[in-house]
């Protein structure tokens, strides 16, 4: 099954646009595929703003967010894939979400390659009610 993280960065930019928010996109920098502004970089990270009159050509695709921006008067095309994105979130009030950082499976190296078992629940299932 695919990543569900591309849609999910759909649907928060949207939602973000919609209620006349500036939507700001912290991506992990510090993968080699991500192509940004290198002298903005902080700690690995950088925050994008891809409101529309920040951005042109924006192109939130399932393997690629692609746009054009101008940084210091410099335009620029960054390229973010979506497992890159670590959160999408309000320049106003910070409402939005945080995806959790990409993990690489690690190789094993004993050349099991069972899938992992489910936790044994060792009972019935219950949910709670949380007010």
């Amino acid at each position: 099954m695919s990543s569900n993280r591309p849609y999910l960065i759909r649907a928060l930019y949207e939602w973000l646009v919609d209620n006349r928010q500036t939507p700001y996109f912290l991506v992990d920098a510090a993968r080699d595929d991500v192509v940004v502004p290198r002298e903005f970089v902080e700690d690995g990270r950088i925050v994008l703003n891809l409101s529309p009159s920040a951005v042109r050509d924006l192109d939130l695709g399932n393997d690629w967010i692609r746009f054009n921006a101008r940084f210091s008067g410099h335009a620029m095309d960054v390229i973010v894939p979506p497992d890159a994105v670590l959160g999408v979130y309000s320049r106003e009030n910070s409402q939005g979400m945080l995806f959790p950082e990409a993990e690489l499976p690690e190789a094993s190296g004993d050349g099991d390659d069972e899938p992992p078992q489910p936790p044994s629940g060792g009972g019935r299932p219950s949910l709670k009610v949380v007010k």
